[in-house]
């Protein structure tokens, strides 16, 4: 019997992917056979767990695609194998490099190698999961159905994630048999609107499952709820509804051995007036469990309004388990806040602030002006001047340190522009001053506190990744004590664009997209879509029309969730990339001590963002074991 499940367990891997040799981590501890894993509720809640152990990391500087996979953020360059060993690893990193390959691809989530996980066992964990879970004698009817709806919703993750980052993949049902022959297990890809149908049916069976909310966080923080999965249907339908998967003629040719095509031929509209139903039954759910847009409730004694403004946005990532998540991850990101941490005084303990995670110049640019439009549009802000320098005046206290020199880009910006990053002359609220007037302010220049000092530590860019970093955090001359929080995965501000974005593409501008995206722009300080082009952009019709609309809620997305990992996939499912992750990364002249001097713009990389990049390559040693097994276009 033991070899039989043993069989079983690995038939699959070996033609899916050809990495097995952690197959037996979907026995639990002490478990010798599937059979013993499922005799009582004790074990069989142990294999729940390594179901949920499958999840890919949110927080993995070397393994979260979306963090450090594309244009957002920069590292000083590697050489001396430093700079990996700060991010346990460079694989996300050289993606955004453009190192990609098929001989050994970064973050294989296929075969389960170079920082990815082997998503195929996880999926095969969950169909045993599944097929075994009605074993136990000692569980109770209701949280068996529970642990069903998680396990279901999981697999169905497993899947989507794939299909996001490979597109056309197989569907893996049911494990296979022992007895499977050859033509059965060498297995295809299938088309992704196969797979997203499939996807959609096993949420929609999971959420009737799932309990509306997480009643005790101590112990179940982290675990799926029906708000979580019908948030991820959402994302899914709007991935298939945008134009890296809907009617793309670049994957017009894209078939398999038995003639199928991978990828629909045609533009469908209609998809995305499925994916804006989705989106609300998602939004819906979620406010009716309680969830709600983050604002910052403590009104501390020496708190500005305009600080407080920053505070929502900050806190609405860096407050644990706060009413904004829909998915809070159970991963404290202890990591990047070591990595994102920049030095606040000469008096600091610097190796426990490593100021490396740094957002590029791109990422400075497209924030809004204070007037609420984008910079290069705003009728009032000298766009031109940008790179020259100024004094900062008591106007800009809350901002920028009064009597500081930097660049005109950093002023009269919108809040959230400042509550994410640091710069030469920043504010940077709390790490233990919580009274404006005794705020810390960064100097960024070389031998300054915050800047290029040491060798090991410092923003290739002259920015800092403040949004990540909590403001609770401790940081003196003993050292950095740094405050956990839930990193998020989804919270309400992504499901409100996406609602916007959705029911703009299937019917065009109306009153309930401005509603969505003013509700956001609210919380962030902002007047609304509509009065704040009318007064101040150059082009002031074009919240009126479809194709100036679908920019703005574009440059929505890209401003409220920067450094979130979402602009990554956002930038490939609406085919932007290769026009965005294909400019050269650039930043300040950060080794340079005087001011003139440092504001110079220099180009840190030149990286290439191509075709073939839109979707992930199958090693080529999977292909070869799998002949049906297509590769992914142009590689």
């Amino acid at each position: 019997m033991k070899l039989k499940n043993y069989i079983y367990l690995l038939l699959l891997t070996l033609f899916l992917g050809t990495s097995c040799s952690d197959y037996l981590d979907i026995v639990p501890d002490d478990v010798a056979t599937i059979d013993n894993a499922f005799t009582d509720r004790t074990n069989a809640e142990k294999f729940l767990f390594t179901c949920y152990n499958s999840l890919p990391s949110v927080t993995s500087p070397s393994g979260t695609a979306g963090l450090c996979s594309g244009d957002e953020v920069w590292f000083y360059p590697k050489g001396t194998g430093f700079i990996s060993g700060r991010l346990g690893g460079t694989n996300a990193w050289d993606i955004g490099r453009g190192l990609q390959n098929s001989n050994s691809p970064l973050l294989n989530y296929w075969d389960g190698a170079n920082n990815g996980k082997n998503l195929w066992i996880g999926i095969r964990d969950c169909n045993i999961f599944l097929a075994n879970i009605h074993k136990p004698q000692d569980l109770e009817d209701y949280e068996r159905e529970r642990w069903e709806g998680e396990v279901m919703f999981l697999k169905a993750y497993f899947h989507y994630y794939l299909l996001r980052l490979y597109g056309p993949i197989p569907i893996v049902d049911e494990n296979l048999p022992v007895s499977a022959d050859e033509a059965q297990v060498r297995v295809y890809r299938e088309p992704v609107d196969e797979v997203a149908a499939y996807i959609v049916d096993l949420i929609d069976k999971a959420v009737l499952k799932l309990p509306e909310k997480i009643e005790r966080a101590s112990s179940e923080a982290g675990r799926i709820t029906k708000p979580i999965a019908l948030a991820v249907k959402a994302k899914l339908l709007t991935l298939v509804a945008s134009p890296l998967f809907n009617g793309n003629p670049d994957y017009s040719g894209f078939t398999d051995s038995r003639g199928k095509d991978l990828f629909a031929q045609q533009y469908d509209e209609n998809k995305w007036t499925v994916a804006a139903q989705a989106v609300k039954e998602a939004i819906d759910a979620a406010e009716a469990a309680g969830h709600k847009l983050y604002y910052y409730q403590t009104m501390l004694q020496g708190m500005s309004d305009s600080t407080k403004v920053k505070m929502n946005i900050r806190q609405s990532v860096c407050e644990k388990w706060n009413e904004e998540m829909v998915w809070p991850s159970a991963e404290n990101p202890g990591k990047i806040q070591e990595l994102a941490q920049a030095e606040l005084s000469s008096t600091n303990n610097h190796y426990s602030a490593r100021s490396l995670w740094a957002p590029t110049l791109r990422i400075a640019e497209q924030f809004y002006s204070n007037n609420g439009v984008p910079i290069n549009e705003d009728n009032l802000w000298n766009y031109a001047q940008r790179y020259k320098t100024r004094k900062a005046t008591a106007n800009d206290r809350y901002y920028i340190e009064e009597g500081y020199v930097t660049a005109n880009l950093h002023f009269d910006r919108e809040p959230r522009f400042y509550a994410t990053l640091g710069f030469d002359g920043a504010i940077w609220y709390g790490n233990g001053k919580l009274n404006d007037k005794d705020s810390y302010h960064l100097e960024a220049k070389r031998s300054q506190y915050t800047g290029y000092s040491n060798v090991e530590d410092f923003s290739i860019t002259g920015y800092y990744a403040k949004k990540l970093v909590s403001y609770e955090n401790d940081l003196n001359k003993n050292g950095f004590t740094k405050e956990g929080y839930s990193f998020p995965v989804i919270r309400m501000a992504d499901l409100y664009l996406l609602y916007a974005e959705a029911l703009n593409e299937s019917a065009g501008p109306s009153e309930e997209v401005y509603t969505y995206l003013d509700k956001v722009r609210e919380r962030a300080g902002l007047k609304g879509v509509k009065e704040s082009w009318t007064k101040y952009s150059i082009y002031p019709n074009k919240p009126n029309e479809k194709k100036g609309l679908r920019e703005i809620i574009q440059a929505e997305r890209l401003n409220e969730l920067a450094l979130e990992g979402h602009r990554f996939y956002d930038l490939r499912r609406w085919r932007l990339a290769d026009k965005w992750m294909n400019q050269p990364i650039k930043g300040w002249s950060v080794k340079e001590k005087e001011t003139a001097d440092y504001y110079q713009l220099v180009t840190v990389y030149k990286r290439e963002f191509t075709f073939k990049d839109y979707l992930w390559p199958l090693k080529v040693n999977t292909t070869m074991v799998n002949p049906n097994l297509v590769q992914s276009p142009g590689w």
